[in-house]
């Protein structure tokens, strides 16, 4: 199902607009050869609606997680390990806030959410770059919505990759919130180089601050070495969380990266992502011996196939599975 076609609440839907002439609706980056733009594909009236959570930072855990999420439900939720594949990304989204908040329950502090946001079985690369990460933005606004209580969203700060799509999302898709905007990188001399400017952590992150969310940052090489930095000098031995937004961190995980060029890229394999727990995921395959593999916390990971308007499991596992395993062994084999 196309993001346009699919609807994020009740109240928010992403309609296919052509072009939108606005002062603040456009947004470039450029990396080399490569150059990203941010446009504005929706509607942006009440994102959200949903329920959410408050973000205290209390000692005692089970305390805190019954103030982070709203009206305290999720002292009182089942953990469902077969969870089933989101019909749309509202449901999606209530699928993460729930497996998040289960996930914080369990005193995880770094969390990845991992999903395509082209199409709930779309892949990698099946839409432009910039619009899959204006769709990120909307879809973490919506997230945000439903998981961050009201009161609480002064103290969650949301750090996207530069400055100049802080000022993009203030002006369009966070337009009146009062989650705190923040930026991993700003733009340097030499970025039509490949070279931004990275941000100090700690001058950015303030004593209020509980909560960081990570929107997508994988345009450019520093951005994950900036969110390493955040943990470890923000998060790391403290009461605060962490959570990766649609990070493509398969792009580290599958050697994407030669160690050769990007050692210290490649290192967060073995340094950070040990650390981390990957709370809601999904990877489509496509072809002929196509699936899906899928995980919602604290199931396992399963890997799915679609028949007819099902989803049928052929193979589970407690440990993620590499992309390539699950491509040239699980899926041929199914």
């Amino acid at each position: 199902m196309p993001i346009s076609e699919s609807i994020l609440s009740s109240s928010t839907r992403l309609t296919a607009i052509p072009s939108l002439s606005l002062a603040t609706s456009q947004t470039q980056k450029s990396v080399g050869n490569k150059c990203r733009h941010l446009r504005v594909k929706c509607n942006y009236g009440s994102l959200g609606g949903g329920t959410g959570a408050s973000f205290m930072g209390s000692k005692e855990n089970v305390k805190v997680v019954s103030n982070w999420v709203k009206g305290g439900d999720i002292d009182n939720a089942s953990v469902e390990l077969d969870v089933p594949f989101p019909q749309d990304y509202s449901e999606l989204l209530q699928q993460a806030k729930k497996a998040t908040a289960l996930a914080l329950k369990d005193n995880r502090q770094l969390m990845e959410i991992e999903f395509p946001t082209a199409g709930l079985e779309s892949v990698p690369g099946d839409g432009e770059g910039g619009i899959e990460m204006t769709e990120s933005m909307v879809l973490i606004r919506d997230f945000c919505d439903r998981f961050v209580d009201t009161v609480k969203a002064v103290r969650t700060r949301i750090f996207f990759p530069e400055a100049n799509e802080v000022t993009f999302a203030r002006n369009s898709v966070f337009g009146g919130a009062s989650f705190k905007l923040d930026y991993l990188t700003k733009p340097s001399f030499f970025e039509d180089f490949g070279f931004v400017e990275k941000v100090k952590m700690k001058d950015r992150v303030k004593p209020e601050d509980e909560l960081f969310l990570v929107a997508y940052p994988y345009f450019n090489v520093n951005e994950m070495l900036v969110v390493e930095e955040l943990y470890i000098e923000a998060v790391k031995n403290t009461n605060r969380k962490l959570i990766i937004f649609n990070g493509e961190l398969d792009r580290i995980r599958s050697g994407y990266y030669p160690p050769f060029f990007y050692p210290k890229l490649a290192a967060l394999s073995k340094t950070l992502f040990p650390l981390m727990e990957t709370v809601y995921y999904i990877h489509n395959f496509k072809g002929s011996k196509g699936g899906t593999l899928f995980r919602s916390y604290p199931g396992p990971w399963k890997v799915l196939r679609r028949v007819g308007n099902k989803y049928i499991c052929i193979h589970q596992q407690e440990t993620m599975p590499s992309l390539k395993e699950v491509a040239l062994d699980i899926l041929p084999s199914a």
